[in-house]
């Protein structure tokens, strides 16, 4: 019940169910994510923070950055399920759509340079 309770809490906001939508392309740095969604660092570290605790995502570090990519085969089922439902469901919506074109655009620079503009 508990990993359940988890999963639709952090499912219950759009913009968490955005980021999984983003992540569906591949592994993205903390300030990519930043930068595709204009929150603020702490809110997206608070977002990224509950899907992680979900298990919907997983995270590694490398020198100074945090990369967060989508849960893996080696998920729980109800994990998985739940990835795949979101991604079937809104895969093809104009947001997902937008939110796809404007992440070419920001993965395009380094993580140097958005980090530099970002301030972190």
């Amino acid at each position: 019940m508990r990993e359940f309770m988890a999963i639709t809490k952090a499912l219950s906001d759009p913009n968490r169910v955005r980021m999984l939508l983003a992540l569906r392309r591949g592994e993205l740095c903390v300030c990519q994510i930043t930068e595709l969604f204009g929150f603020a660092p702490s809110t997206v570290s608070q977002h990224l923070a509950i899907l992680r605790r979900a298990g919907l995502i997983e995270s590694r570090k490398s020198e100074r950055w945090v990369y967060y990519r989508l849960a893996d085969k080696s998920a729980p089922v109800a994990v998985r399920e739940a990835l795949d439902w979101v991604h079937k469901s809104l895969a093809n919506t104009d947001e997902t759509a937008a939110d796809a074109k404007k992440a070419k655009k920001i993965l395009k620079p380094d993580l140097a340079t958005i980090c530099r503009r970002q301030k972190c």
